[in-house]
């Protein structure tokens, strides 16, 4: 686990310095799109573990969940003026709305680090109640920021 830490760590470190400085609007796109299809693997295996669809492993639910508290801020470093527009299912008012986005991520970031902390007991019960706390955070922000998939 330490070195899958450490991994996400130095991939952390490298991206944020980049992820600042996308050639254009698209790029900026495909990677917040490529690093929440990254979170939505991760919490939802998590989730998975909790509700039965496959078997519970503390050590991996840890590991997803330090992972998750690591890669959670590097989206949102893509939202860049004229990533509105494209292939893209986020909603214009984000950028209409920023300060409320910013709010919504900061929440799903405050969460997503509680789920580490509370994964790395390895308590199922505590695990089950927080991830259903994260989740409710991503939820809060898609229903207001996300189109919906087809």
């Amino acid at each position: 686990m330490t070195r899958l830490i450490l991994a996400a760590v130095i991939g952390l470190t490298t991206a944020l310095p980049a992820a600042a400085q996308f050639k254009n609007a698209e790029a900026a796109i495909t990677y917040r799109q490529s690093v929440m299809q990254v979170q939505n693997h991760h919490l939802g295996r998590i989730f998975a573990m909790v509700n039965g669809r496959m078997p519970f492993d503390a050590k991996v639910a840890a590991e997803d969940a330090a992972l998750l508290d690591t890669i959670d801020k590097l989206p949102f470093v893509a939202f860049i003026d004229g990533s509105d527009k494209g292939d893209t299912n986020a909603k214009p008012e984000i950028w209409k709305n920023m300060d409320d986005f910013t709010k919504k991520m900061e929440e799903f970031q405050l969460a997503a680090a509680k789920l580490g902390e509370v994964s790395a007991g390895g308590d199922r019960k505590a695990i089950e109640e927080q991830v259903k706390a994260t989740g409710k955070t991503c939820g809060s922000c898609h229903d207001d920021y996300k189109e919906k998939d087809d």
